[in-house]
């Protein structure tokens, strides 16, 4: 399928598909006029890419945790090594971090519902020390 195609059916769009490439994170196929040509098992790739970012995880760790995109598929990645299981258990430990503060969250929004006047379509928000910024979810640390 072509770009526009793949873009859809991997919900990315076809910029991100032609940076994934450019990581070298996917390899397309061509098409004799030189236009890119993406089977099912790249389009599959792409989803589990899309998912691994919105996790935050960094695009050198995602490189390293699939199998080189040139591999026939189904075959596994090359055994991870100390270093980037660290920097997985690093990452994992971020987001149970970003979970907490927005289970912490969460429930501050909950007891502000609970005490909201039924009356008044908007209540005042109490801004206090409760309240705190989440770091972004795409930092490269």
């Amino acid at each position: 399928m072509r770009i526009g195609e793949a873009a859809r059916a991997g919900g990315v769009s076809a910029r991100s598909l032609r940076h994934y490439e450019h990581e070298g994170l996917i390899v397309p196929g061509r098409l004799d006029n030189g236009f890119r040509d993406y089977c099912r098992s790249t389009i599959d790739r792409v989803l589990v890419i899309r998912s691994l970012l919105e996790s935050g995880l960094p695009v050198r760790l995602i490189r390293a945790a699939l199998p080189d995109p040139a591999d026939a598929p189904g075959t596994a990645a090359a055994p991870p090594d100390a270093e980037f299981l660290r920097e997985v258990r690093d990452h994992r430990d971020r987001l149970a971090a970003r979970i907490a503060l927005l289970g912490e969250q969460h429930a501050a929004l909950d007891a502000y519902l609970r005490a909201a006047p039924r009356t008044d379509p908007r209540p005042a928000l109490a801004l206090d020390a409760s309240v705190r910024v989440l770091p972004s979810a795409h930092e490269d640390r």
